[in-house]
């Protein structure tokens, strides 16, 4: 009986320490209340950070309606990619690039300035001209990768911003 109530108390106090140290699942954001509802645009509907963040926010239990006075936007402006060498190999090929995903949007509230906001993902990438195929294959899921932590990120901009 007594450990029983020892296993009780440790598993409580470890409940109330994840709890009370801000601990939450991955990909499940607070976003406030006041973007319950919003209008998502885009230079390009059909992209796939634009697809990424509308399911993601769907996840969220947030409904996307069409613009309107009222309701707040949240505005995808740019997203680019961009790549920089790193290091060589003694013949004089790139041997390794830096990956870099840079985008831009912006939340606007009704009757208040957008919040501008900027996210940028760095990843490295090891390039092997022996292998051309595995490694543009390689490079595509490090992109895709990034884009779904860039929409992750937006959400979790979204949930920081606070509602005065």
């Amino acid at each position: 009986m007594l450990i029983k109530r020892i296993c009780f108390a440790i598993m409580a106090l470890t409940i109330m320490a994840s709890a009370g140290c801000g601990f939450k699942l991955q990909r499940s954001y607070q976003i406030p209340d006041v973007l319950s509802q919003l209008s998502l645009t885009s230079s390009d509907e059909y992209s796939e950070l634009t697809r990424l963040v509308r399911e993601r926010l769907r996840l969220n239990n947030v409904k996307v309606v069409d613009a309107a006075n009222d309701i707040p936007v949240l505005r995808l402006m740019t997203d680019s990619l961009e790549r920089s060498t790193l290091s060589l190999y003694s013949t004089g090929n790139v041997a390794e690039y830096e990956l870099i995903y840079l985008v831009e949007f912006a939340v606007a509230l009704p009757g208040k300035e957008a919040q501008p906001f900027k996210i940028e993902i760095r990843r490295d990438y090891l390039d092997d001209p022996r292998t051309a195929l595995a490694k543009s294959r390689e490079m595509e899921l490090l992109v895709k990768e990034m884009r779904v932590q860039a929409a992750d990120r937006i959400l979790q901009s979204m949930a920081s911003i606070e509602v005065n």
